[in-house]
């Protein structure tokens, strides 16, 4: 049922990325396939917490080629941290690298995320006119990019949050001994919190700040993202040009 669910995500979002799709066609169909995203989250927790062989923590190591590294960290530890994963960012001699933890099926939800919506910035990115005016151009366009983000999460939590409240009212969706679905994601919660104490005792928070003008305008164009997860692509995650 669950893989049903991950299937017509991907078919949808198919859909809404082809070219001759109409923009109100495609936001119809990414707004369908980031409910069904979300529930196929909440379906996999309660799943995990009547049979935790089902979903077990786990933890995966990302690596970013230039241009860009940061960004795509951040791109991918926003949507990860949404999706109920924790992240930690290490600077290493190959470059930055992101070690995100969290139970299977969230860390499979943030890696197909992930995947699309480098592409979808990339192709956005490239379509933008930089303004003339104003910080440079590689400024601008790192701005741009975190306005994107910042735009795509927050429709990832909205999803992710509504999926909750649908799924926590009645019996019938608490089939983990009686617990509900906000019982069920908490004690994931802290589950995976723990994972990242015993891994790392002393971290530091990080805050993205940016100098560029095309914060605005990634903003908006970040809420025009498909956020359900299209088909995992084998491109690169360095297909952001300079």
């Amino acid at each position: 049922m669950q893989t049903d669910l991950l299937d017509r995500v991907r078919k949808l979002l198919a859909k809404a990325e082809d070219e001759g799709c109409t923009p109100e066609e495609a936001e119809a169909l990414t707004a369908k396939a980031a409910e069904l995203m979300a529930r196929y989250g909440i379906d996999r927790a309660l799943l995990g917490a009547a049979r935790p062989e089902t979903d077990r923590p786990a933890d995966r190591k990302f690596g970013f080629d230039r241009p860009w590294a940061e960004v795509k960290a951040h791109l991918l530890a926003a949507v990860a941290t949404a999706l109920r994963c924790q992240c930690v960012q290490t600077q290493t001699a190959q470059g930055t690298r992101l070690h995100v933890f969290g139970y299977a099926s969230d860390l499979e939800r943030a890696e197909i995320l992930y995947t699309s919506l480098l592409v979808q910035m990339a192709r956005a990115l490239a379509a933008e006119p930089v303004p003339a005016a104003g910080n440079s151009a590689k400024a601008w366009r790192r701005s741009w990019m975190l306005g994107y983000c910042s735009a795509v999460v927050a429709r990832i939590r909205a999803a992710e949050e509504a999926a909750v409240a649908a799924a926590t009212p009645g019996a019938e969706a608490a089939p983990a001994g009686g617990q509900s679905a906000a019982l069920v994601l908490a004690d994931r919660s802290l589950t995976v919190r723990l994972q990242v104490t015993a891994a790392y005792p002393r971290l530091k928070k990080k805050r993205v700040t940016y100098s560029g003008g095309g914060y605005g305008a990634g903003y908006r164009e970040g809420q025009k993202a498909d956020i359900g997860g299209a088909k995992l692509r084998s491109r690169p995650a360095g297909v952001l040009g300079h």
